[in-house]
């Protein structure tokens, strides 16, 4: 029932960040970029943060907590969405979708290297496989350019988040470190907004629509799922499930902007399950050490 929970939880989640792509692609006809997530970052971590301002809030004593909320919140949802959106001045929304979500392979290599984290060949295997299924959504279409080195860069702000959210999160009251780093990293964006764009919003019913879906669904919702599967669950198995977010990508484009699915899309499909299906099975008695394993590299974190 808990792995069902799970799983639920997190199909859920990465299909709201699927969809995020097309609804800010709908957005950016009202706003620019840095200034539309900007403004998505500081509505919703501000709503969040009074949902839940009677839970547990960072310690008033030292800095320390607070230094990790904005740490995280700049390399989050200023790094990730930065690299992410900037990059697309050189290369397409799909192109740059498919390198943000290299984030399962970085996560096990910086977990390798820095937590003493172990994975096994076959989760290894699982996130390769995977890799291969996104490429083939996208139709092994990738140029090596700017934009794609940024991608890149926004893959590896997605890893070294959430590691530090698996490393930090235990002293927080999850929720309220969704809400202040949506804060911090939406200033962030406002602030590289006015260095780089010319600021502005169109309101009409459209726009005002996409910036409450984009508030509510995929950054409150959103990053609290997220944050609680983090802290309860393994980080390389839960990443493993980003591989989803370009398949729910395609298909809501499809149902929102009426692109086509092609082909090779459904092939990719079947090759992101299987590497899902490989990061995350595992025999039964070897089920027992992993956990003993995770929880005693937890210890030392």
């Amino acid at each position: 029932m808990k792995q069902f929970k799970y799983v639920s939880l997190l199909l859920i989640t990465t299909l709201l960040m699927g969809i995020a792509f097309p609804v800010g692609k709908i957005g950016f006809a009202y706003a620019p970029p840095f200034f539309l997530m900007g403004i998505r970052f500081v509505l919703a971590g501000g709503l969040l943060a009074l949902l839940v301002a009677k839970k547990p809030q960072p310690r008033p004593r030292g800095t320390a907590q607070w230094w990790q909320a904005a740490v995280i919140g700049i390399i989050q949802s200023a790094g990730v969405m930065g690299c992410g959106y900037y990059s697309m001045r050189w290369i397409t929304s799909g192109e740059s979708s498919i390198m943000l979500n290299l984030n399962p392979l970085f996560v096990i290599i910086l977990g390798t290297l820095f937590t003493g984290a172990v994975y096994r060949v076959r989760q290894w295997l699982g996130v390769i496989v995977g890799f291969i299924g996104v490429a083939f959504c996208l139709n092994f279409q990738l140029g090596f350019q700017p934009g794609t080195l940024l991608s890149m860069a926004g893959a590896i702000f997605f890893a070294i988040a959430t590691l530090l959210i698996k490393r930090w999160g235990s002293a927080f009251q999850m929720t309220t470190l969704a809400a202040y780093q949506m804060i911090f990293g939406g200033i962030a964006l406002l602030l590289l907004s006015v260095l780089t764009e010319h600021p502005y919003f169109r309101i009409t019913t459209m726009s005002v629509a996409v910036l409450l879906w984009l508030v509510v669904m995929c950054s409150i919702v959103q990053f609290s799922l997220w944050y609680y599967l983090l802290k309860n669950g393994d980080p390389a198995k839960t990443s493993a499930y980003l591989f989803l977010v370009p398949l729910f990508g395609v298909l809501s484009s499809w149902l929102l902007l009426h692109e086509t699915i092609e082909w090779y899309s459904i092939v990719g499909g079947a090759f992101i399950c299987a590497g899902i299906f490989l990061v995350n099975w595992q025999g039964t008695a070897r089920a027992k050490v992993q956990v003993a394993h995770v929880r005693a590299v937890e210890k030392t974190l």
